[in-house]
């Protein structure tokens, strides 16, 4: 019975300190980095903020126009976009201030048969429209889609999409796993796409070990249609799940030069309440990547037929949580580079989606960055 005992606690006394050894901390940045990533502010928009009727939530990507700021609603019974202004004061988010909100006419021919499950948001400065992406509702064989509305909310005309990110094809698309990031290419002439989890082709979900679990990053022309494509393989969990819950993907991106990124990638592990995500920054390289466009499954081609883009750490957002509001990292789906920093820096903003606080206590974040190029 004592030996039992002794087992026991000498297991337990294991589990703990795998649970701490995965759950503290932040990664460690790579030496081999573009960029510096250094934290100044955050700021929390009220979860009970109004505005034109509408309460504010669910703000899913971010773009910024030299001027104001836009966020996405991915709510998909009232999906709309929010125009609005951050004042900077000595590298401080002074304060939010919210301008318009253009509520998309779901009513309309072209948008009425869709599910608004918006989360990729793009301010197409040059024809005074927005890009936007959603994943639709692959359980409901409901598909994703990415579409041009105008500022007064009208769906205008959409992209065409392969095949394979149709919400009947065989072995596709993960629910809640496509149109995650959005962003205009470095040249602006066309947009990138990416998934946030692989398609079940490609490889399965990440785990606490390294696995194979490529996404697709699409490149679309400025006539709409897909052009190229290439593969990014998602770090693996970063925090035990202490419920039989865990996922990560890329929840934003943002091009900075031809075929080079910054991606967001984000996991949540279930039993944690509101500190259940680990959010990582990465500077990506796509250059050498195999175009993945006409290649109809991943699965096992990783590093062999098929090379990724290259990816290297450059912040982890684990690092700062004391300085955040109730140590929390919240649900970040958005980045943009913001304006440039009194000291010629250039400053990069956070956005993060509180699911209307659905399940646990969330806020409605915003983080403000410098990035200091090397």
């Amino acid at each position: 019975m004592q030996k039992m005992i002794i087992k026991t606690f000498k297991l337990l006394t294991a589990l703990i300190l795998c649970v701490f050894l995965f759950s503290c901390g932040a990664a460690k940045v790579d030496k081999n980095t573009s960029w510096e990533v250094k934290f100044l502010d955050e700021y929390i928009i009220p979860a009970n903020q109004e505005f034109e009727n509408t309460k504010i939530g669910g703000l899913s990507d971010l773009d910024y126009d030299g001027k104001f700021f836009y966020t996405i609603c991915d709510l998909p019974s009232s999906p709309r976009v929010y125009k609005f202004h951050i004042l900077l004061n000595q590298q401080k988010i002074d304060t939010v201030i919210f301008d318009e909100v253009i509520k998309i006419n779901r009513k309309s021919k072209l948008a009425k048969t869709k599910f608004w499950d918006s989360e990729g948001l793009i301010y197409d400065q040059k024809n005074h429209n927005f890009i936007i992406s959603s994943e639709g509702s692959i359980k409901k064989n409901k598909n994703p889609f990415i579409a041009v509305v105008n500022t007064e909310g009208d769906f205008l005309e959409a992209y065409k999409i392969p095949e394979y990110f149709k919400a009947n094809a065989e072995k596709g698309l993960r629910n809640n796993g496509v149109f995650e990031g959005l962003s205009k290419s470095y040249d602006k002439k066309g947009i990138w796409a990416a998934t946030e989890l692989p398609m079940k082709r490609d490889g399965g979900k990440v785990k606490l070990y390294k696995t194979k679990s490529p996404i697709r990053v699409t490149y679309f022309d400025e006539n709409l249609k897909v052009d190229k494509q290439c593969s990014y393989t998602l770090d693996r969990l970063r925090k035990i799940p202490l419920l039989p819950f865990g996922w990560s993907g890329v929840s934003a991106i943002l091009t900075y030069d031809d075929h080079k990124f910054l991606f967001l990638e984000r996991s949540f592990s279930a039993g944690y309440g509101s500190r259940g995500n680990r959010v990582r920054l990465f500077d990506v390289n796509a250059e050498k990547a195999t175009n993945t466009l006409e290649i109809d499954k991943i699965k096992g081609k990783i590093h062999k037929e098929v090379i990724p883009a290259e990816k290297n750490l450059i912040f982890d957002f684990n690092q700062i949580k004391s300085k955040l509001t109730n140590r929390i990292i919240d649900n970040l789906e958005g980045i943009a580079f913001g304006p440039t920093l009194p000291n010629g820096n250039q400053s990069l903003l956070v956005i993060s989606d509180n699911n209307f606080s659905s399940w646990t206590p969330q806020l409605n974040q915003i983080i403000l960055l410098e990035l200091i190029k090397k």
